[in-house]
């Protein structure tokens, strides 16, 4: 496990707000899908109040996205939670990642940073890290600031969704593809990490081939997590 120095796991208003101005250019992008959700789930019959809660405490866009396929009279409870479960189970391991930092911080503080952890946020914390830099503050700040402007989105969707219906029409499905692999490049650089993203790429691929929809998340997730544990010799 990373050595965690009493510097790194600082949290403090100025982190925070740093970490939100950083992925505040990224998070105007998350309005798109937000409006997306927004008009889908108002064409399905989701009232604004469960449409604005549903993004304002779940905070997950493909999962919020897979509940409206199985919206409906009779709601199948549990596939559903299978479902969320399983598009989402790779926050299992971006926690064992950042435990190192988060255990040094009070329980609820630890919690409540997780509550805004995301794919974007997380890889720039974790960046932040590997510099020697702290990396709650952009963990938390980032987080807020994504989580926001998602709110916003989904209450623009709900009113103005038709003028973006279609996000992925103007290639904006790619934005935050492009910009995670731009964080893996700007990273770690060595043979470890090379054999770790190559496995967990091509696990991926083959579970979104062969596989249930929206496992290839799962699989790809703990193909890499396995793999960064073998080749890490344990270390996190």
């Amino acid at each position: 496990m990373v050595k965690a120095s009493t510097e790194l796991h600082q949290l403090d208003r100025s982190l925070v707000w740093s970490g939100f101005k950083q992925l505040a250019p990224i998070s105007l992008f998350v309005i798109v899908f937000g409006a997306a959700f927004g008009l889908a789930a108002a064409q399905v019959g989701l009232s604004e109040s469960t449409i604005m809660g549903m993004s304002t405490l779940v905070f997950a866009g493909a999962s919020q996205f897979a509940v409206l396929d199985l919206w409906g009279a009779e709601m199948p409870l549990f596939t559903m939670m299978l479902t969320v479960f399983a598009i989402n189970a790779r926050h299992l391991l971006m926690g064992a990642t950042l435990y190192p930092w988060l255990r040094q911080l009070p329980a609820p503080q630890r919690y409540g940073v997780m509550l805004t952890a995301s794919d974007a946020n997380w890889a720039m914390s974790m960046q932040a890290f590997n510099r020697g830099q702290p990396g709650l503050g952009v963990l938390l700040g980032g987080g807020l600031a994504l989580w926001s402007f998602w709110i916003v989105g989904t209450w623009l969707g709900i009113h103005f969704g038709n003028a973006i219906s279609d996000p992925a029409s103007l290639g904006l499905d790619m934005v935050m593809g492009c910009f995670l692999l731009a964080m893996v490049v700007g990273g770690e650089r060595n043979l470890r990490m090379l054999v770790i993203w190559s496995i967990a790429a091509i696990a991926s691929l083959l579970a979104y081939w062969y596989l249930p929809e929206n496992s290839h998340v799962v699989v790809g997730a703990l193909a890499g997590g396995l793999a960064g544990m073998i080749r890490g010799g344990g270390k996190c």
